[in-house]
């Protein structure tokens, strides 16, 4: 359990750092967004697309937007 979570955790700082790097480049929020998306479902292949939706948005939700808004400064990943 331990280790699963330790990868799930790898892979959300990897999305997350993905985003930001495709947004200073330029990158338009939809693509880098779509960009993630196929990133995670290529590294998990059993999750479906809407899994795979849901989790980015979750986690660029989480660690992009709140950390610009202030709210999310106390998250390690941010």
């Amino acid at each position: 359990m331990g280790h699963e979570s330790q990868i799930a955790r790898r892979c959300e700082r990897a999305v997350v750092t993905a985003y930001r790097d495709l947004r200073q480049l330029g990158t338009d929020d939809m693509a880098a967004y779509t960009a993630c998306t196929t990133l995670y479902r290529i590294h998990h292949p059993e999750a479906s697309l809407n899994e795979a939706r849901r989790l980015v948005a979750e986690w660029i939700d989480h660690h992009v937007i709140r950390a610009e808004s202030g709210s999310g400064a106390e998250c390690a990943l941010s």
